[in-house]
């Protein structure tokens, strides 16, 4: 009978529905910088429901801003350990002040997932991102294969991103190779740190053109402010699409929304893209295999995507590309 009974039992609690674990996920933002960070969260919101429904986790998340002031996201960070989180991720608005944010996650036993940006400081539990590196090194070989292709020996302004986020580094540090091995045919004539500020964008873009009529060539560390580089280059007759022979070619990171239409019209010549539906997912899965106590088996800098090469015959067939779907 008591065997019976024991039997029984064993029956109910298996058939009995597991009871979901909250899991909460600490998110801190940098900023709104565009269409971008709000295309990355809801990626990420849908697939950590979709993962966390399978495995039984209930899915909440805490989400805060930082508004461009790395001592905000400090205080924003330290808000979310005392909260009490499972987990933290955060795209750092300065890659050297993050560790300390990094740090103290560790001393609270919280894990810590760098996004986007990585951290040149104490390193996190796990990074995820796209691979800047690789995607401003295909930029450069694909945009010097065009210009030898037009015959075109390039005076190029670099339009740079803030010089504290190491994506941006990457890229700058690209577009200088590119030009030191281009044996004279791409020259950089000047270099406009932009901050990731359209206004500067604007600004530094209509002081170097003023400053070098000669300038036939742009090569931008992200397209997120075309518009600005547009009213820049209007100023001085320098907006015309490829073909026009007052034609300047440009080299971009990321195909942000506002620039699909630059490329489809031949302003922009060539990019590679910066995924946001890939890097959501794959932070998701890195952050779930965290919690769960797995390797996320990231490489050494990080669980990294790689962008697409983008040019405007191929990219009016990239018709379910992120960016399409935030305009």
């Amino acid at each position: 009978m008591m065997k019976r009974f024991i039997a029984a039992l064993a029956l109910i609690a298996a058939a009995a529905p597991a009871v979901a674990k909250d899991v909460t996920i600490g998110l801190s933002w940098d900023a709104r910088e565009s269409a971008l960070n709000q295309a990355w969260e809801d990626y990420m919101r849908a697939e950590a429901k979709k993962v966390g429904d399978a495995d039984g986790m209930n899915v909440k998340w805490v989400v805060n801003m930082a508004n461009n002031d790395a001592s905000r996201q400090a205080s924003n960070i330290e808000d979310l350990i005392n909260s009490g989180v499972d987990i933290i991720i955060a795209r750092p608005l300065d890659s050297a002040a993050i560790g300390a944010s990094i740090h103290a996650a560790k001393d609270a036993n919280i894990p810590f997932v760098t996004f986007d940006r990585s951290s040149s400081g104490d390193k996190p539990t796990a990074h995820v991102g796209g691979d800047s590196a690789d995607q401003a090194k295909v930029l450069g070989e694909a945009f010097e294969k065009l210009l030898k292709a037009n015959h075109v020996k390039a005076q190029c302004i670099e339009v740079q991103g803030s010089l504290i986020d190491l994506n941006a580094v990457n890229r700058t540090n690209a577009f200088k190779k590119l030009a030191d091995e281009s044996g004279g045919e791409i020259t950089i004539i000047a270099r406009i740190p932009s901050e990731w500020n359209p206004e500067i964008v604007l600004s530094g873009l209509t002081d170097a053109f003023r400053a070098h009529p000669e300038a036939n060539c742009l090569l931008l560390a992200s397209d997120w402010a075309i518009d600005a580089v547009q009213a820049a280059a209007q100023k001085f007759d320098k907006w015309h699409p490829e073909g026009d022979p007052k034609h300047v070619w440009i080299a971009s990171n990321d195909l942000l929304t506002s620039a699909i239409p630059a490329m489809e019209n031949g302003y922009i010549d060539v990019s590679v893209t910066w995924d946001a539906q890939s890097h959501a997912k794959e932070a998701v899965r890195v952050m779930f295999d965290v919690l769960q106590g797995k390797d996320p088996q990231c490489g050494p800098n990080g669980c990294l995507a790689k962008g697409s090469l983008a040019t405007p015959a191929t990219v009016k067939g990239m018709t379910d590309y992120w960016a399409r779907k935030y305009k």
